[in-house]
């Protein structure tokens, strides 16, 4: 095996092209084993056509078409024969052109900017214009364009960003829990907002999640359902229905397999506390088929905790 044969076949050699203007990789790959059974001078290479076969796995008659291509280009030259096999001389004064390089090199910029590009314009159909908008939850904020805010903005504890809040379900859903009077926010002075704000509240919804959590048949993920939790009190929906559906819903999967039980969570978001439970079947011993919870009692352990 000679290093200067093998090199001048894998780099330095001309690439022959196919009809179509394509790479032979074929023809290639056949006189790369040609050089690894030549001298350092690129004679004497005398590989059977078995042994090319065996070394590039292609059938005889692509070993014999891609000998006679290279052949035609001169890359190789007949010189006698050995045991009955042909004797190649490999044509390494012939030098692949150095703008083989830089050809590639501009076919390698050209596709990645396709690419960026690409990846642009997949981006920018995700970004929409945002409209005017109107929020008046915990924040009195008034969004008149995507790139201008003004309005009057009141702090309360817990404070968040008007434009953190999520979009409410009532939109697409007529039949949904309604707030109650407690929940609508009521309008006052400005003396009077800003005397309340100053006055901290504690947060009775967080304090129901204790009893939710505690009725809930299937305890998965608390951080995510308290988040789904909180996401249902800004939609306007009354604790006390939520912790009665965990109830109901944990008397109607008492007994049956965990598996189809859904996730507080996705209950929660999915608006589950609005469904009409099954009939509950009576008892044999007229006792309750699942136990029940106490609200106050968990809020005050909750509290605690």
């Amino acid at each position: 095996m000679s290093t200067e044969a093998m090199n001048w076949a894998m780099d330095d050699a001309p690439m022959l092209r196919t009809e179509k203007d394509r790479p032979d990789t074929t023809a290639r790959h056949v006189l790369q084993v040609l050089g690894e059974h030549a001298r350092p001078d690129g004679t004497n290479a005398h590989p059977s056509i078995l042994r090319i076969q065996f070394r590039t796995g292609y059938d005889r008659t692509t070993v014999q078409r891609a000998l006679r291509r290279l052949e035609k280009a001169g890359l190789i030259r007949r010189d006698g024969t050995v045991d009955g096999r042909t004797r190649w001389q490999l044509a390494m004064e012939l030098i692949r052109p150095k703008t083989d390089w830089a050809d590639l090199e501009r076919e390698e910029d050209a596709f990645r900017a396709a690419a960026a590009e690409r990846k642009r314009r997949s981006r920018s159909k995700d970004v929409t214009r945002s409209t005017p908008v109107t929020v008046t939850d915990f924040e009195c904020v008034t969004v008149t364009d995507s790139e201008s805010v003004t309005g009057d903005v009141t702090h309360s504890t817990p404070s968040r960003h008007a434009l953190k809040v999520r979009p409410s379900r009532t939109q697409c859903r007529p039949n949904h829990q309604q707030p109650s009077d407690n929940q609508i926010p009521k309008s006052s002075s400005p003396a009077t907002a800003s005397a309340a704000a100053d006055v901290p509240q504690p947060d009775h919804h967080l304090k129901a999640f204790g009893a939710f959590w505690s009725n809930y048949p299937k305890k998965r993920d608390r951080e995510e359902a308290k988040k789904a939790w909180i996401a249902a009190i800004e939609r306007g929906v009354d604790p006390d229905l939520m912790v009665k559906s965990a109830q109901a819903y944990a008397r109607e999967r008492h007994g049956k397999d965990a598996t189809f039980t859904k996730y507080p969570a996705n209950w929660l978001n999915k608006g589950c506390y609005d469904d009409e439970p099954d009939p509950e079947p009576p008892a044999a011993n007229g006792t309750p088929q699942h136990p029940t919870y106490d609200t106050e009692e968990y809020y005050r352990g909750f509290v605690q905790q």
